[in-house]
């Protein structure tokens, strides 16, 4: 497509609305997936599509190429005015192939894997984007550590003598004459957030999220990953470093936040979880294959864990008859981290948006 712009991004779920919205050469077959892909929360999305193209004068139409590797993106920055990345590395040798280079926006808010300095000499814009997906997963992961502390998924309707006592409580009436009334069906095992010691395996974009959220409920938060942060990255989000061994001796609750690779497949495996403080919960809104599936289950079913809750399964629609879904201490939800879907719609319109202006100014 001659004399259109030229738009390299790392080919990622999400990040294929760049091409959708930019690129007319997508094919209706993507466009179609999408749309059904949205409808739950953007039934219009031919609409939206649309808006975000008359927010985008300069850009639309475009030419967007999806890249799936580091050496596939430096081979397309030839002729290339912006570059967008989640993962991918962005050295001084790729903004050497790039000469038409304006903006290098990142799929996040962490630029640790973009050479700024670099781009500063060579006058290219880098742009950041903090991603309201993101902060829905941190939300996910908090309603999940509440119905399970607060035993919510149990607990919601018994109000009933009849639904109290279904539920196998023992509802007697409190001396009302003496006593508050609260917690009438008797329940035990309650436990607060506050004061409690949380353990995020990976402070990432989205554990960076969650630590900040633990902090509003002060919490202790510790963390763990291959690269301890600086300092002042542990002060702002009030982060204490500690080894995996002692982040699970000592967590009450654990959040593995990594991606998904061969090297995290089983993270938590059978050694890890006889590691952990007696009576912690796992709350995973990543990968359901960071923790070995088989040695959580014996885990749960020695009472090794307070609790569990999952979003995503290790196989979705789950099977009727899997056996988490019999165990009373696990929550399973079906992939809702990062919904509702106009979060990445949001996420992705100020991106592009944000690109036209940076390609025009």
């Amino acid at each position: 497509m001659p004399n259109l712009p030229v738009i390299v991004a790392e080919d990622d779920p999400f990040t294929r609305l760049i091409q959708i919205v930019l690129d007319p050469t997508t094919s209706e077959e993507r466009r179609a997936a999408f749309a059904d892909f949205m409808s739950p929360d953007e039934p219009d999305f031919a609409g939206w599509c649309a808006r975000v193209q008359a927010g985008s004068p300069g850009l639309y139409p475009a030419e967007v190429r999806m890249v799936t590797s580091e050496a596939e993106m430096h081979a397309q920055l030839g002729d290339a005015c912006a570059l967008v990345v989640e993962a991918f590395r962005v050295g001084r040798d790729d903004l050497a192939a790039a000469p038409r280079l304006q903006v290098v926006q990142k799929y996040g808010a962490i630029l640790r894997n973009i050479d700024t300095a670099a781009c500063a000499e060579r006058g290219v814009k880098v742009l950041a984007l903090r991603r309201r997906a993101n902060v829905s997963c941190a939300e996910q992961t908090f309603a999940l550590m509440l119905a399970l502390a607060r035993k919510l998924d149990r607990l919601i309707g018994l109000v009933t003598v009849e639904r109290i006592a279904a539920a196998d409580y023992n509802f007697r009436p409190f001396d009302r004459r003496h006593t508050p009334g609260a917690n009438y069906a008797r329940v035990g095992g309650l436990r607060p957030l506050h004061g409690a010691t949380i353990g995020i395996i990976g402070l990432g974009e989205i554990g960076r999220e969650i630590a900040l959220r633990a902090a509003a409920f002060e919490m202790r938060v510790l963390y763990y990953q291959r690269t301890r942060l600086p300092e002042s990255e542990e002060r702002q989000f009030h982060a204490n470093y500690v080894p995996l061994s002692t982040l699970l001796a000592e967590s009450d609750w654990i959040a593995p936040q990594v991606p998904r690779t061969p090297a995290t497949r089983g993270l938590i495996g059978g050694a890890e979880l006889s590691q952990v403080k007696p009576g912690a919960c796992i709350v995973n809104v990543a990968d359901a294959a960071i923790v070995d599936r088989d040695a959580l289950i014996e885990a749960l079913r020695a009472g090794l864990l307070g609790g569990f809750a999952l979003d995503p399964a290790y196989q979705e629609p789950m099977a009727s008859d899997d056996e988490l879904l019999q165990l009373d201490n696990v929550i399973l939800t079906p992939h809702m981290g990062g919904s509702p879907r106009f979060n990445g719609l949001n996420d992705l319109e100020q991106l592009i948006t944000g690109l036209a202006r940076a390609v025009r100014s």
